[in-house]
């Protein structure tokens, strides 16, 4: 259903400091591209609330009936260590540190990433492309830079010059920096006298010999600049100006300043019509580090394994703990927020399993029509997460009054109070349905039990053959029966 023809939604954009009335470049369809993860580390809670953000408001635009294309990239070269121009490209470090191809350490990674983000519940985005993959793209945008008199090689490097481009253009629009204070601020470095303002910053990177990761290029062997990936993707895969870009609240400067730099010096004109930034979690009231300590993996929340917490929480509860503060505003994670958030999560769900047996009266006392449209003007409002989880409590309040005897509700109207609820929790806050996933879990296990029978039918039968077969098609299936004294067990691989 076309959902979205009936909903004003409204953004708010990160460039006008506004909330504007959403309208795609194409009607109908949606082009969103968010900042992916650099695969050197594991990715840590706070890269997963920032990506469950942007899943939610993906699944919202898809329950709208939008059909969406969502780029998510890897960063996986070109990421230097201190975010600016100087130093080490973070994979590459990592690699040689751990004397291990590039390559692996970006297959490990990403695979954790993957692996997390599915813990999760995230949806897989439309298009997952890699910075190694579109080199030859970021090296024609260079070329392109440097025709238009925005760029220029010096010793085997390219820098984009921000002082001509501010001549015609604003860099600076996106973060609220100027750049007269910039350049007045900044003191000269080691590893910037290529450059000719200290702003300026790399769009090709010429390698040193010890440097493993490298690639031929019209000026030398080097790697690209951290920015020029994401505009050389974006733009393949959702045209010169499309409509959503997002990314952590960290990245408006540089890293998206710079790409509307790139992009307008290539084109012209503004990429991007709604830039959106989520911002940061904490932990106990600071920032998350790793140095400090102050600091948990998304592992340990459902493995029981940090210090910072009372006892394992599965990831449903944590989805659902994220999903109660607003994705632009700092969120604290702690022991008592947690625990808080999972005995709202429990009543919900208890909700929802009552639903199943309301019994339908001939008129209902209650309004559900207005209700259902208070849960849309929450997600239209900048997708408003926690209004709209104040609202489905509201409807679970009414389960639990039709079902003490207190308020009525007609057949019709229980059908849409189940819809909505379980539409909102499970497709756009992204909960996971544990109930369906146990009853289906409960019927495999039937299933396997069955051919297990069969398999010790067909063994006293001597009809070894058929007793193989089945062992050997569960175990293709990734279930291992296992014969013991005890009898026959499995396991799922």
């Amino acid at each position: 259903m076309q959902l979205y023809k009936n909903h004003t939604l409204k953004i708010y954009n990160s460039l006008t400091g506004e909330k504007e009335l959403f309208k795609p470049v194409h009607e109908g369809n949606v082009g969103m591209y968010v900042c992916g993860p650099t695969v050197y580390s594991n990715v840590h809670l706070g890269n997963v609330r920032t990506f469950m953000s942007f899943d939610m408001i993906f699944r919202y635009l898809l329950h709208l009936g939008y059909k969406v294309r969502y780029v998510r990239n890897i960063t996986d070269v070109g990421h230097i260590v201190d975010d600016v121009d100087d130093g080490e490209d973070k994979i590459a470090k990592k690699a040689r540190v751990e004397q291990l191809e590039p390559m692996e350490i970006v297959q490990r990674y990403t695979v954790d990433f993957h692996d997390v983000l599915t813990q999760f519940n995230f949806l897989p985005p439309s298009i997952e492309p890699t910075a190694t993959g579109h080199i030859i793209e970021q090296i024609e945008i260079v070329k392109q830079i440097i025709d238009k008199g925005f760029a220029y090689e010096s010793n085997g490097s390219v820098y984009f010059d921000v002082v001509k481009f501010n001549e015609t253009n604003h860099y600076g629009k996106l973060s609220g920096r100027n750049i007269e204070e910039m350049l007045a601020n900044t003191r000269d470095t080691d590893g910037q006298s290529d450059k000719k303002n200290p702003q300026d910053f790399a769009l090709w990177k010429r390698a040193e010999p010890e440097h493993i990761m490298r690639w031929p290029s019209p000026w030398g062997v080097g790697f690209p600049g951290w920015h020029l990936e994401c505009t050389a993707m974006s733009t393949k895969y959702l045209g010169e100006t499309f409509d959503i870009h997002g990314g952590g609240m960290d990245l408006k400067f540089p890293h998206h300043e710079c790409e509307i730099a790139q992009n307008e010096a290539c084109t012209g004109h503004s990429p991007v019509n709604y830039w959106m930034h989520a911002n940061m979690l904490t932990l106990n009231g600071k920032k998350m580090s790793k140095s400090t300590g102050n600091n948990i993996l998304p592992s340990e929340i459902y493995n029981g394994g940090s210090p910072f917490l009372s006892k394992a929480f599965s990831p449903n509860v944590a989805r659902f703990f994220m999903m109660q503060a607003h994705y632009r505003s700092i969120l604290d994670f702690s022991n008592d927020g947690i625990l808080a958030a999972e005995k709202g999560f429990t009543r919900l769900m208890d909700g929802l399993e009552l639903l199943k047996d309301l019994k339908p009266n001939s008129v209902s006392s209650v309004d559900i029509a207005a209700w259902k449209q208070n849960c849309y003007e929450a997600m239209n409002d900048d997708f408003n997460t926690p209004i709209l989880i104040a609202n489905l409590f509201e409807g679970i309040k009414y389960v639990n009054l039709v079902n003490d005897g207190k308020e009525t509700l007609t057949a019709a109207d229980i059908t849409v109070l189940g819809e909505t609820l379980r539409g909102f929790t499970f497709d756009v806050l992204g909960i996971k349905d544990e109930k369906a996933v146990s009853n289906q879990t409960d019927k495999l296990e039937g299933v396997v039990e069955l051919l297990i029978n069969m398999r010790l039918e067909a063994r006293a039968n001597k009809n070894f053959a058929l007793s193989d077969q089945i062992r050997d098609q569960l175990l293709a299936l990734g279930i291992q029966l296992k014969d013991g004294k005890e009898g026959t067990t499995f396991s799922i691989q």
